[in-house]
């Protein structure tokens, strides 16, 4: 992939200049970059529930870009922008390197991973135990803003085991935003590296909003997006009366139809669907160019499975689709059987 305009040659706080001159992505509402969910087929059904929401990529590690087939991992629907490349590394060189591919490619942003828990992560300075090394983590930011004008940002929790104190969590973001960063997607958990399991680590720590809030207060000049537990329109309305943004995980998987209030309630907007059924009706085209590509049936279903959920014949419309769209024959039909097993759409209010 070739390098952006804004290479090593420059200095900066020139990048930077360059970076403020393109617009934004609104990040009031954002869903959350999550390991075999989050793939360019839930993006894209996402989109359908939801015009503005900010969508995120699975983590891509920089090896897998830089050694493997990039064209896998970074192609995806012009329908899916505002949608951001979430990159896992340390290696700065090699952030730089993929933070100019992420430009090449559209995307709207660049977000460095520096919160996911897995051992298998931890043993590639991956992840949240880069927040034991600060400087690191400020290389790495200021080597991507090098070579890409888009903006570069970071997600993070408010800390690890042994680096879990208020003062290191300031030290932590004040010496990421002197390498340039404005973006700080703060989970509000610590991580503990050793015992739990990334599951787990969604769950066991307590959350602690209220550490969120006060890092807003601490740096107002600074975009802070909350992250972790929210299943629900309402309680993201209530962050936003403490950050500028709120990120949705898999509430926003596990219970799809939840996005469809995204628009109206939190950016002022007419919803894109009226209904589930036509949710799925606006989906149909793109399964049908993704089978015609060779894209097996249940490698998009799987996304939707809960789109009914709470509807009168929703449990027979998952159980119709895991029956049926593994076969090896599986086309369109079956999704069309399957809504056929519905009889509530669920339509909003």
């Amino acid at each position: 992939m070739p390098w952006s305009v804004a290479g090593p040659d420059l200095s900066l706080q020139t990048c930077i200049i360059l970076a403020m001159q393109l617009p934004e992505p609104d990040r009031r509402f954002s869903i959350a970059p999550m390991m075999d969910h989050t793939t360019r087929d839930y993006r894209y059904f996402a989109r359908g529930l939801s015009r503005h929401a900010l969508l995120y990529t699975e983590m891509v590690t920089t090896g897998a870009l830089i050694h493997g087939d990039a064209a896998r991992f970074l192609a995806y629907s012009d329908r899916e922008h505002p949608l951001a490349l979430q990159l896992g590394g340390s290696d700065p060189e090699a952030l730089a390197q993929c933070a100019a591919m992420a430009e090449s490619w559209g995307y709207d942003e660049v977000n460095l991973n520096v919160g996911c828990p897995s051992d298998r992560v931890q043993n590639n300075r991956i992840g949240a135990c880069l927040m034991a090394d600060p400087d690191l983590v400020a290389a790495g930011v200021e080597a991507m803003q090098r070579h890409c004008r888009i903006p570069v940002t970071v997600k993070h929790r408010i800390g690890i085991n042994g680096h879990e104190t208020w003062d290191e969590l300031v030290h932590f973001v004040a010496r990421v935003a002197e390498a340039g960063c404005r973006t700080f997607i703060v989970h509000a958990r610590i991580a503990i590296l050793e015992g739990l399991s990334p599951k787990e680590n969604r769950e066991v720590p307590p959350l602690r909003y209220d550490w969120v809030h006060a890092l807003k207060r601490q740096f107002p000049e600074l975009e802070i997006i909350i992250n972790g537990g929210f299943d629900t329109i309402d309680a993201c309305r209530e962050q936003l009366e403490h950050v500028d943004g709120v990120m949705v995980g898999r509430a926003a998987y596990h219970s799809p139809w939840l996005l469809a209030a995204v628009d109206p309630l939190i950016f002022g907007a007419p919803a894109p669907v009226q209904s589930r059924d036509a949710a799925l009706d606006a989906f149909l085209p793109y399964v049908q160019q993704r089978l015609a590509e060779g894209v097996p049936l249940k490698t998009m279903t799987r996304h939707i499975m809960n789109l009914f959920h709470g509807c009168h014949g929703g449990r027979r419309f998952r159980r119709y689709l895991s029956e049926n769209a593994h076969k090896p024959d599986a086309g369109i039909e079956v999704l069309q059987d399957a809504v056929g097993q519905v009889s509530d759409n669920g339509a909003l209010l």
